[in-house]
C-alpha cells in the first residue's frame, strides 16, 4: 500500500514530500542539517505548490466567458491530495487530475504531475502542466519553498544575502491587499547581491517581474549555503512575513498577483500561460545544497 510521503535518499542529501499539496516538507544533508523550514506558527506551510494562479485574484474571483470562480490566493494545488504515481528510492512523482470540485473553482480539465529527484548534493523538482480539455486553457504556476533563516542558528539574519547570477537593475513591484501594484519602486539589489533584512519586507514580498538571472545563492560568510536555479519560469518573488519570521521563501513563478485595477478574464491577466489542448508545458527547479563547516 502507497503510503501519503515518501523519502528520498540521494548521495549525502534526503527529501521527504508528502501526499497533500505534494509538498516538499524536508531536506537535509547527510549530517542531518534541515534546510527547509518546518511549518512553525508563524507559516503552516513548508513549500506549497501554487497552482492555477500566483498571487491573488481581484475579488477573489476567476472569471472566464463572463462567469465568476471563487479562487483564493495561490489556488487550490497545495490544499489538495494528490495521487502517486511513482515513489522509488530517490524519486518520486504525484498527480493531480481536474474533478468536480476543481471545476467549480477553474472550468478547465488539466493534469498538474509534479516529480522529485534527487542527486549528489542536490534535489530537482519539475512541474508538468497538461490541458486534457478542447479549448485553450490559462494557467500560472510557482514554487515556493521557504528555507530556515538563518541556516547557522548562531549566525543573524543580517549575515545573510542573496547573490544573483547576473546583475538585476531592473526596478522591483510590490503589493497591497495581496495585488500588484502599478507603480515599480528601485531595486535594492546592488549589482548581484541583496542583502537580507526583515526591514526588507515591511512592504510584503519583493518582486522581480523581469528577472535577468535564472539562479540565485543564498548564504552567509560562512556555514552552510543553498543555490537555487530554474527554468521555465518568468518571475521570482522572495518573501518573509512582515512581521518577522525565521524563514526565507524564494519563488519562481510563471504568473503574478492580478494588478489593482484588472478585472478582466483570467485568461487576459498578465503573466498566465495559454496551453492548447492536448499540450504540455514543462517548468523546473533545483535546489544544490553547499554544507561547508561554520
Amino acid at each position: 500500500m502507497e503510503q501519503d510521503s515518501c523519502t528520498l535518499h540521494g548521495d549525502g542529501i534526503s527529501a521527504t514530500v508528502v501526499g497533500q499539496g505534494a509538498e516538499l516538507v524536508s531536506l537535509r544533508d547527510a549530517d542531518g542539517t534541515e534546510f527547509l523550514w518546518q511549518a512553525g506558527p508563524e507559516w503552516r506551510r513548508h513549500s506549497p505548490v501554487l497552482f492555477p494562479i500566483v498571487g491573488r485574484l481581484k475579488g477573489d474571483q476567476l472569471r472566464h466567458r463572463g462567469q465568476a470562480y471563487p479562487m483564493t490566493q495561490h489556488g487550490f494545488a497545495r490544499d489538495r491530495r494528490f495521487a502517486w504515481v511513482e515513489q522509488g528510492a530517490s524519486s518520486c512523482t504525484l498527480v493531480l487530475t481536474d474533478d468536480a470540485e476543481s471545476r467549480a473553482q477553474y472550468p478547465f480539465a488539466f493534469r498538474l504531475a509534479i516529480s522529485y529527484g534527487l542527486g549528489p548534493r542536490w534535489l530537482d523538482v519539475t512541474f508538468a502542466i497538461t490541458n486534457s480539455g478542447d479549448e485553450p486553457m490559462p494557467a500560472s504556476i510557482g514554487a515556493h519553498p521557504a528555507f530556515n533563516w538563518p541556516l547557522l542558528p548562531e549566525l543573524p539574519k543580517e549575515a545573510y544575502h542573496l547573490t544573483f547570477a547576473d546583475n538585476e537593475p531592473a526596478p522591483i513591484r510590490r503589493l497591497k491587499g495581496g495585488l500588484l501594484l502599478p507603480q515599480t519602486q528601485p531595486t535594492p539589489i546592488q549589482g548581484r547581491t541583496l542583502a537580507l533584512s526583515e526591514r526588507l519586507f515591511d512592504d510584503d514580498a519583493v518582486i522581480l517581474d523581469r528577472p535577468a538571472s535564472t539562479r540565485v545563492r543564498y548564504a552567509a560568510k560562512r556555514g552552510p549555503a543553498i543555490e537555487m536555479s530554474w527554468h521555465g519560469f518568468n518571475e521570482l518573488g522572495i518573501w518573509s512575513k512582515p512581521a518577522g519570521a525565521p524563514f526565507l521563501c524564494i519563488e519562481p513563478w510563471h504568473g503574478i498577483a492580478s494588478p489593482v485595477d484588472f478585472d478582466g478574464d483570467f485568461a487576459d491577466k498578465p503573466g498566465v500561460i495559454l496551453i492548447e489542448p492536448g499540450a504540455e508545458r514543462v517548468l523546473g527547479y533545483r535546489i544544490d545544497l553547499h554544507c561547508e563547516p561554520g
